[in-house]
């Protein structure tokens, strides 16, 4: 049973921001073709000398159905940016130079993906790297002369000729066949081919031959991948990277990584190319290295656990001098997300997903002085120039489309300030909804926090339609930020009242509530999304007969489950849901997830695979659902919604599959965004009504 209404009357329900740029009686809502318009700003770099930020604008292109992105650079005071690049296959990535005269980025412009140097004052830009492989991830070593890389190549071969060979020898052959020796063979929507991730070096002059710093059959870097997947040593000399797994006495290397998390942090000298494993007794992921301006010590993040994804990270510091590693943040219940260092050696900075929002922190070396700094929406990919408190990046919120922007975290009040305006012209004559955190008591005797957004023109009144969206992960969480693939303001500008709660599983609310979801799927996050639900409903916002429930990846899952176990809602949507648990352990790639969030094999506890999988629900299957998925989903097989598509149609269920041939986990291309949205909107308004 759930609670009544007396019970809501007694909790607190609390506003934390209600947002709306502008008037609620603008001349027309947020639309699809607006989501689609918005101006994708990512990839803040901020040049050492503090004057300058380079950022990366994409844009849809519907033509060519791909985003295109082109640098950009603003001052670190604001004004008018300036349009660094604009070739026509796109570039991003920037990467200043020491003396912030110069700008890495990655282009396509020559068929393959490379690194290129453009000057910043004036001239053109010029080609580093032609390997045949492609290049990615630039990042200058700090005395200018050298620039690091990733490239995927082929471990047994030496060379970029022999790489070449044997490529083209593939695409000549004609044979499409695939033979596979290992697990891991696939990953996210691309087939591994035999190929490794390794680490290159490249003169900055674009002059001499580069080499590959990690050659041999294991990844460097490993996954996941990221802004920080490298650092270099200030005085140039030494290389730091995350390893993944090299081959055991028995066994393979790339077996184990599809069910282990281990990797650890190596370095290279780079004048005798030996490496040292820096991290070997930790058993969990360590990466994210971060060097201290007199090179004493990196700072790194850690997770304890092997096989646990989802692991609290932990600011770790190690000592260079004798290989001693210390936790920083152990009584701190929150991960740590991305870090830097103080330009005085004594102080470490960071920040950390908390309720929603991003949260900065300041930590000392001795792992006891730790202090919260400041709190905003989401605020993330950060830079931090040479001698300044000040650090950028890119904001944005359930309303706001991302910008650049500065945080001086020096000053006793840090508040964002913003550097590019974007989107602004897009915004200026919408009516926004509004935004509210609202906490109601959820599952366990727990807090359940929760998004809402109202329509704009909101009447108390009235009874709205409702929309329960559910976010993935399932070790995630909704915070204020501004997303793309389940776009609460579209659905909300719609008319839709929006509700995002933050279940059990949900990151930023503990490590022990993120916790509890594994082994228990369908129970404690089944029970929050309803009450969260209830408490809409009784507080007479939402209309009980017209509910929808909808999300993607384990939020499908849940619209799976809830499909099985209730027929309150009028419409469930679910995009790359899992459907068969057992049937997803033998074709997901990352066998370590399953494992840990069933406790092991499928073979090894069939009871707990059986006991959450929605597919053993079917015959209560009633709720007209639209169902989404992508070919190329390597994470949830096709197979999943292939499945749940049947079952629904097998016993009558109104139901629609839409299939996306050339779409992996998300929804990417513009035209299959597009198309997407609007059978989701048609979907809620076939069997939710029209909205007056």
């Amino acid at each position: 049973m759930h609670k009544s209404l007396s019970t809501w009357r007694g909790l607190t329900v609390w506003v934390v921001l209600t947002l709306s740029l502008h008037s609620n009686f603008a001349a027309k809502p947020f639309d699809l073709d607006d989501l689609l318009n918005v101006r994708r700003v990512a990839d803040a770099e901020a040049s050492p000398d503090g004057r300058w930020v380079a950022y990366t604008v994409r844009t849809v292109g519907m033509e060519k159905n791909k985003l295109r992105g082109h640098i950009w650079v603003v001052s670190t005071e604001g004004g008018q940016p300036r349009k660094m690049t604009n070739g026509e296959e796109g570039e991003g990535g920037p990467r200043w130079s020491p003396d912030s005269k110069k700008i890495a980025f990655v282009t396509s412009r020559g068929g393959t993906s490379q690194i290129w140097v453009v000057p910043f004052d004036d001239g053109e830009a010029q080609q580093i790297t032609k390997l045949s492989s492609g290049a990615d991830n630039p990042e200058w070593s700090p005395d200018g002369s050298r620039i690091a890389f990733t490239s995927e190549v082929y471990p047994e071969l030496t060379g970029d000729a022999a790489q070449k060979k044997k490529a083209d020898e593939i695409a000549a052959s004609g044979v499409k066949a695939r033979i596979i020796d290992s697990l891991m063979y696939r990953h996210w929507v691309d087939w591994k081919e035999g190929k490794r991730v390794h680490l290159f070096l490249a003169d900055s002059s674009g002059r001499n031959e580069v080499r590959d710093l990690t050659p041999g059959d294991f990844e460097a870097p490993v996954y996941p991948h990221g802004s920080d997947l490298l650092a270099f040593s200030p005085d140039s000399r030494h290389l730091v990277y995350t390893r993944g797994p090299v081959k055991p006495e028995n066994g393979s290397a790339r077996d184990m990584e599809a069910w282990s998390t281990d990797a650890n942090l190596c370095q290279i000298d780079l004048a005798t190319d030996k490496t040292t494993v820096l991290t070997a007794t930790n058993k969990g992921w360590d990466g994210s290295p971060v060097f201290s301006p007199d090179g004493k010590y990196i700072a790194f993040r850690s997770q304890a656990r092997d096989g646990y994804e989802a692991d609290k990270f932990r600011l770790a510091l190690l000592e260079r001098s004798n290989g001693k590693t210390t936790y920083l943040t152990e009584s701190l219940d929150s991960s740590v997300g991305e870090l830097w260092w103080g330009d005085q050696n004594d102080r470490i900075y960071f920040n950390a997903e908390e309720e929603g929002k991003t949260t900065f922190f300041e930590a000392g070396l001795d792992g006891k002085s730790i202090r919260k700094i400041a709190r905003t929406s989401h605020f993330h990919g950060i830079s931090h120039p040479t001698g300044s408190y000040k650090v950028f990046g890119v904001i944005d919120s359930l309303l706001r489309a991302p910008e650049i922007a500065s945080l001086d975290l020096g000053s006793e009040t840090p508040a964002p300030k913003w550097l590019t305006s974007e989107n602004d012209a897009l915004f200026s004559d919408r009516a926004l909804p509004t935004v509210e955190s609202v906490n109601i008591q959820g599952a366990l005797n727990h807090p359940l926090q929760s998004w809402l957004l109202r329509p704009a023109g909101y009447d108390s009144k009235k009874l709205y339609p409702f929309i329960l969206l559910i976010h993935g992960g399932p070790q995630s969480a909704w915070e204020d930020s501004f997303t793309f693939r389940w776009n609460a303001l579209l659905y909300a500008s719609k008319g839709y009242l929006v509700m995002l709660p933050n279940p059990h599983g949900s990151t930023g609310f503990g490590q022990a509530y993120s916790e509890e979801i594994s082994g228990d799927w369908g129970g404690a996050p089944y029970e929050d999304l309803m009450r969260a639900t209830d408490w809409a409903v009784e507080l007479k916002m939402a209309d009980p007969d017209r509910m929808a429930a909808m999300g993607a990846s384990y939020g499908g899952y849940m619209a799976n489950w809830i499909l099985g176990h209730t027929n309150r809602f009028k419409a469930i949507v679910s995009h790359a849901g899992v459907y068969n648990l057992e049937e997803m352990y033998g074709t997901t790639e990352e066998l370590w997830f399953a494992e840990w969030e069933f406790k092991g094999p499928f073979w090894s506890n069939p009871e707990m695979y059986r006991k959450w999988s929605p597919h053993l629900f079917a015959g209560n299957f009633k709720t007209p659902t639209l169902v989404t998925h992508g070919e190329l989903d390597f994470r949830v097989s096709v197979t999943q919604g292939l499945q749940l598509f049947t079952a629904l149609r097998r016993q009558g269920v109104p139901s629609r599959l839409v299939y996306f041939p050339d779409e992996g986990h998300w929804i990417n291309k513009p035209k299959n965004a597009h198309l997407f949205y609007s059978e989701v909107l048609g979907w809620l308004e076939k069997y939710l009504g029209k909205i007056e």
